[in-house]
């Protein structure tokens, strides 16, 4: 033990010695305060003429290694007056304090009367109709990086019930509450037109593992966006539909005039930023920012500051503070980046001497410079600021526009790379030895000082480092255990529990094949029908691809095909009776092809609109048995081909079926836990206005028959965004216009077919944002029966029902009140669905409802049939789908455009799939 200690403390005499040997020997240090002692956090330090810059730590302290020579160094903060400090730096690091004085706004000889507007406005409709052009203006950089993320967990729930795990995390991996998790990076970052971000990691540590390669993402948030962090930027071209802007005054600082503009959502909440920002006076650019948005209840603080590179304004560092919880959980954060850029290549067409004239407030000086839509149309942007430098903020933006749709053809044209949503490409490389850096290297290489929290942090895991060294028989047990891989690992062995639930057999290490054992008990179901059902239980067997050796890490590569064969059971205990399916699937690249066959057990409506677990529950505790079914001995293939993201889709089937009726068992008090006296379970028979001679009989039971039917359906989205790479398109996951047409046909008289129909469908779905967070979704549909000398009732049109106060799935096609099978048709009828999302109506004008995130919801469904007298839902809702996946739903129901009931729902956009099928 002595030993190890002496070796410890050796090898720390050794890193000092080193460190202080490899020091740099000269620049400058010190502390950036207020007049009133108080420290200035993050403040910009920057070398004039060069792209060397730094950043004050939390606690205001600094340091800038420069080599001896003479040094012009500029001190900036958001509300602050510029510093410049003149240095001569020889052979040692100077100390120099700096007391930064607030600055002094000039508001000159504005006038604001009760018919002047702001002037606030017209510089914020100058810099938006700049935006676009800020952001595209650089085609591309290098930029040496300098990042730390530092997290502390200040609170955690019921922390007295895991104290123990709390100990062995702090041991093990340095984990602490009020200690903070610190992450740095210095990398390497190339940036090229119009998202793609390349990062070379040169060194990045970890106080939780001193061996992670963990690098901290090149975050970049550009307020030129319409977007930042899901909230509306103050620049976007929608910004005064959510803002006020007030001109708060200006300040001169080396030859340009800087305005400050406070910023004021017209209703606080997520989605929106509120604080200042500083506008470049003639440039329209961002001199420095301070806002501040909220999301999921957590606040988010964002400064940025602004320095010029090649004429060119940039964000020489960011800064973002996060603060808040969940569920219990509170904690804070920041993430702090400091660059200097070189290389910077500026689009030739995006000058920067170009004059942008308000519209609105000089509207004579607008007229004179204004272009007709076909000078924008047929003139590359290089070409029209050749020839003229003053533009209205209206051409600007149309220009913008403009400059974009020609991009994009020329990059058709020679088959480049394309993205509509413009998404980031992230690479990153980490350098072998980005983990293995000394102190001395960090000292030499990190911009921002650690402060004393943070320093004490990576002292705790030095110190963890040491204390787990372990003897020389330690490390070699632990070698032994990780290279030993062939012992089966805790929760591979088959045991009793996997009997109940299933279990996934591998059949040999590097085979492709595997078996899946699929226990009873996820298909554990009560109905009146069938009684108790243990529905599912079987064994499949995968091939999981044909495997080739490549000269990659694995060694093995898939092709793509996949196939798949077993059989599957369903066993009623009410009616004492074993049923037996079989299946197989095969498929390759974007296609699938199923076969499947035997006796099984169906609900007439094949989307099976109410869940077997759900109807479980309302059977035993609610005396209510909502699902219809039937018994059908079967066979069936299925055909998909399907493009990435549902852009083009094909179905087709075929099925031949045996199908008979199923009655209610004759005792089913048993499966009734709870008796309630106004309650009784209903037949099995669906309950049907079109099938119904009676309005107080019930239609007869589904005569024993046989059905051959084929059906083919389509959908298509022709607008959704996409990117292609290297020659390659894929389609973004969207809501752009869905179209679809369905086309079934029963066919008669084949191998003894009774049914005869044809039946064609076509549809719309559809959503677009009209706010921020707020959006209208849209379902449309229409069919009829052209023949239907012979439909069976599971060849119905049936439509998505729900009697039950919990619902699931889609919240925008699915009826709240509706019966299942009531206004089911044979014969023609239109549904249409609309859902919209609004981030503030109602409840949501207090704050507090939309710091939280939650939506109120206003929906409308309809049916025409010809027996369903116009029925309509009209309801509103509050989501609360961000910290919990809930809907809270009241609902009217009308027929005949008449007021029936009033209903509530509870419900979730979540599909669960556990024991459905």
């Amino acid at each position: 033990m002595l030993r190890q200690y002496l070796l410890a403390f050796c090898l720390a005499l050794v890193t000092s010695f080193t460190a202080l040997a490899q020091a740099p020997a000269s620049g400058i240090k010190g502390l950036i305060k207020t007049k009133k002692g108080e420290p200035l956090p993050f403040a910009a330090i920057i070398v004039k003429g060069t792209s060397v810059s730094t950043i004050s730590n939390e606690e205001g302290q600094y340091q800038l290694d420069l080599k001896p020579g003479y040094y012009e160094v500029i001190f900036q903060y958001l509300g602050y007056k510029t510093g410049q400090k003149n240095f001569t730096v020889e052979e040692k690091m100077q100390t120099f304090d700096l007391t930064m004085e607030e600055q002094a706004l000039n508001l000159g000889e504005v006038r604001i009367g009760a018919r002047d507007e702001d002037p606030a406005y017209t510089i914020m409709r100058s810099a938006i109709a700049k935006s676009r052009y800020h952001f595209l203006q650089v085609d591309s950089y290098t930029a040496k990086v300098y990042s730390k993320s530092s997290f502390v967990i200040t609170d955690l729930p019921m922390e007295f019930l895991y104290k123990k795990e709390l100990k062995e995390m702090e041991k093990e991996a340095n984990f602490k509450k009020g200690v903070p998790m610190l992450n740095e990076t210095v990398s390497e970052v190339t940036f090229r037109q119009p998202s793609v971000y390349k990062q070379r990691v040169v060194a990045t540590r970890s106080s939780m593992d001193k061996n992670m390669a963990d690098p901290n993402m090149y975050l970049l948030a550009s307020f030129y966006q319409p977007e930042v962090v899901k909230a509306v930027s103050p620049l976007s071209p929608r910004a005064f539909a959510y803002y006020k802007f007030e001109y708060l005054g200006a300040f001169r600082e080396n030859g340009i005039e800087v305005n400050k503009i406070k910023v004021t959502p017209r209703n606080w909440g997520e989605g929106v930023y509120r604080g200042t920002i500083q506008i470049i006076e003639g440039e329209w650019s961002i001199y420095s920012l301070d806002l501040q948005t909220v999301n999921t209840g957590f606040r988010l603080d964002i400064k940025q500051v602004y320095s010029p590179v090649q004429g060119v304004w940039m964000p020489v560092n960011q800064q973002f503070h996060v603060q808040g919880g969940i569920y219990g959980l509170k904690g804070k954060g920041d993430f702090v980046i400091s660059q200097s850029f070189t290389n910077v290549k500026v689009n030739p067409a995006f000058k920067p001497d170009i004059v942008v004239i308000d519209d609105k407030k000089y509207a004579e000086e607008a007229k004179k410079v204004r272009l007709t839509g076909r000078e924008i149309k047929t003139q590359s942007m290089e070409q029209v600021v050749s020839k003229q430098k003053e533009f209205s903020a209206k051409n600007l933006r149309k220009m913008m526009k403009e400059y974009e749709k020609q991009d994009l053809k020329e990059k058709e044209k020679k088959g480049e790379d394309i993205d509509l949503r413009m998404s980031r490409e992230d690479s990153t490389q980490v350098d072998s030895m980005a983990t293995r850096r000394t102190m001395a290297f960090w000292d030499s290489l990190r911009t921002v000082p650690l402060t004393v929290a943070e320093v004490k942090s990576y002292t705790r895991l030095d110190s963890l480092v040491i204390t787990h060294e372990g003897s020389e028989k330690q490390k070699d047990s632990l070698k032994a255990s990780k290279g030993d891989t062939t012992k089966l690992k805790k929760g591979s062995k088959f045991g009793f529990g996997d009997l109940l639930t299933g279990h996934n057999f591998r059949l040999g290490k590097e085979s492709p094949f595997r078996l899946d054992y699929i226990g009873p008990l996820p298909g554990v179901q009560v109905n009146t029908v069938e009684g108790l059902v243990l529905n599912g239980a079987g064994l499949k067997l995968r091939h999981l691809g044909g495997r080739k050796k490549t000269s990659g890490k694995s060694g093995v590569a898939r092709n793509g095909q996949e196939w798949s064969v077993g059989g599957l059971t369903r066993y009623s205990f009410g009616r004492n009776k074993l049923l037996a399916t079989g299946v197989g699937d095969y498929g390759w690249g974007r296609n699938a092809i199923s076969i499947s066959g035997g006796r099984g057990i169906a609900q007439f409506n094949g989307e099976s609109p109410m869940h077997p677990l759900l109807n479980t529950l309302t059977t035993l505790f609610l005396e209510q048995n909502f699902i219809k079914e039937y018994q059908k001995d079967f066979l069936r293939v299925d055909f998909k081909n399907s493009q990435e993201n549902e852009h083009f889709e094909i179905k087709a089937s075929i099925e031949y079926a045996d199908r008979s009726a199923l009655p209610n068992l004759e005792k089913t008090s048993p499966y009734r836990w709870i008796d309630w006296k106004r309650r009784e379970f209903t037949s099995n028979i669906p309950d049907n206005a079109e099938n119904r001679t009676d309005a107080a009989v019930l239609p007869p039971p589904m005569q024993a028959h046989q059905a051959l039917t084929v059906g083919i359906a389509a959908s298509y989205k022709p607008w959704q965004k996409y990117r292609t790479r290297s020659g390659k398109t894929s389609y973004y996951d969207d809501d752009s216009p869905k179209f679809s047409v369905n086309y079934r046909k029963g066919i008669h008289n084949a191998f003894g077919s009774d049914v005869d129909f044809d039946f064609v469908q076509i549809g719309i779905q559809h959503g677009f944002e009209t706010g921020i967070r707020s959006k209208l979704r849209y379902k449309l549909a229409a069919g009829s029966f052209l023949n239907n000398n012979a439909v069976q009732f599971p060849d119905y049109q049936h439509f998505a029902g729900n009697r039950f106060f919990f619902q699931l799935g889609d919240p925008v096609g699915t009826f709240r009140m509706l019966d299942y099978y009531k206004y089911s048709t044979s014969k023609e009828f239109f549904e249409a669905h609309v859902l919209t999302e609004l981030r503030q109506f109602l409840l949501t004008q207090i704050p507090w409802f939309r710091i939280l995130g939650v939506k109120e919801n206003f929906f409308l469904h309809y049916l025409a049939t010809p027996d369903s007298d116009n029925y309509a839902e009209l309801g509103y809702g509050l989501d609360i789908g961000i910290r919990f996946p809930l809907r809270v739903e009241v609902v009217n129901n009308f027929e005949g455009f008449k007021y029936k009931s009033t209903g509530f729902r509870v419900g979730t956009t979540m599909n669960i799939g556990w024991g459905k099928n």
